[in-house]
Parts: C-alpha cells; structure tokens; sequence
C-alpha cells in the first residue's frame, strides 16, 4: 500500500527538497503551506497542496482528521526575524512561537494518535543549530531548542508503540530564510565551518528523508546535527 508523507512548508527550500525525496520513493506527499503559487511540484502525480496557516493552531485537530492517514509527518515549517532581544514586537514573538513550536507539538499531538492506532509511523522535526547555542534570534532559538526537547518527549510517549520521532538540526543553509540573517553574520558562519560554505536545502532533505524511511528502529528520540563543525560535540 502507498504510504502517505505530510510535510509542512513542503513548497519551498528544505521542505520541497523533503517533497522530492520523498516522491521519489513512491510516497503519496501532502504538501502544507499557505501559498502554493511558485511549488515547483503542482500538477505532478502522487502530490497534493494542502493550503492551511499553522498559526491557527486550534484548528490543527480537524485539519488532521480531514487529511487522514499519514504515515510519516515533517515539521519542517518555520519563520526567523533576527531581531534584537530589545526590541522585539509581542505580535511577532508569539506567531513565531505559535508557528515554531506550537504548530509543530500540535501536529505531533493529532498525528501521534492515529499512528499509535495503526501500529507505527515517523515524525521528523527540522530543528536548528539556534536551539542549541546562544543565538541572536532569541525567539527562534528559543523555539527550536523547544522542538528538540519536544522531539525526545514524543519519541518516549510514542516509541513504545511503534512511532520514531527523531530531529536534524541543521545551520545556515542555501534558502529564503538565509537573507534574514545580516550579511556580516553569514560571513563570520561561513568563516566557522570546515567547507566554507552553506548547506544545502538537498542535504538537509537527504538526512530528514532517512529518519523518515530507512533509518534503524533503534534511532529514536535524537537530533541530528547538520552543521559541517560548526558546533562540534
């Protein structure tokens, strides 16, 4: 039987990278986005636009229960401002929080329980390198060391009945969220790797596609780290 993969922002960088390589094995792609109007992937077999804001988090339950089975969900939606601590505007914390962190649990949440009904599935969280180093971006560092906590809370509630729920962290890579970040940062983190360079949205997209499909049973619960020595630990 086909398997089923949902992927939020699956309509640009990291998450149509996701789209692809998940096509490419046969899967059934429920794209979620808000806007679908450059997806290089409409019109193609095997994919669906689901158009839905995740920071209407109430409305997630009936969102899920409208979709159907889904055998393995991508968090991968998120937003970065790279503002000041100082002066950071309260609406702008809490749709990134809403969209980061809570959008993300809520999915896990709905999505977790018909997975455990079915006797498995894979949950994949794209977290970040912000989540785990001081980052300028309190808000966003913030929520991502939030999804990594997240992703081994779930992995325990959920493992024991057949769910892997694991995470990458990924630094810098080659998207639109890369131009938020002031160009006098992008050059001290490419000065900090050992390639000198960014990563790639493919790169990403091949990590979280074998958490995904093929990765042992035995990973559960862990974040991956995608940083080329950035943060080596």
């Amino acid at each position: 039987m086909q398997k089923t993969a949902l992927i939020t922002g699956g309509n640009k960088g990291i998450g149509l990278e996701s789209s692809r390589y998940f096509l490419a094995r046969g899967y059934k792609v429920i794209a979620l986005a808000r806007d679908f109007s450059t997806f290089e992937l409409s019109g193609e077999k095997n994919v669906s636009e689901c158009v839905f804001d995740l920071t209407e988090v109430g409305q997630i339950p009936d969102l899920i229960g409208s979709i159907g089975p889904v055998d393995v969900l991508v968090n991968n939606a998120g937003v970065m401002y790279s503002l000041p601590y100082d002066a950071y505007p309260q609406e702008k914390m809490e749709s990134l929080l809403r969209l980061n962190l809570e959008a993300p649990v809520a999915l896990m949440r709905e999505v977790g329980k018909q997975m455990v009904a079915r006797g498995g599935g894979r949950i994949v969280n794209n977290a970040s390198v912000a989540g785990q180093v001081g980052h300028p971006d309190i808000w966003y560092g913030i929520s991502k060391a939030g999804i990594i906590n997240a992703t081994k809370s779930f992995a325990r509630i959920l493992g024991p009945d057949g769910v892997l729920v694991n995470a990458v962290a990924p630094s810098p890579v080659e998207t639109d969220m890369l131009e938020v970040i002031p160009q006098h940062r992008r050059e001290a983190f490419k000065e900090s790797v050992i390639n000198k360079r960014f990563a790639t949205a493919a790169e990403v997209a091949e990590a979280i596609g074998w958490l995904g499909t093929t990765s042992p049973a035995y990973i559960n619960g862990i974040c991956i780290d995608i940083n080329n020595g950035a943060f080596p630990r």
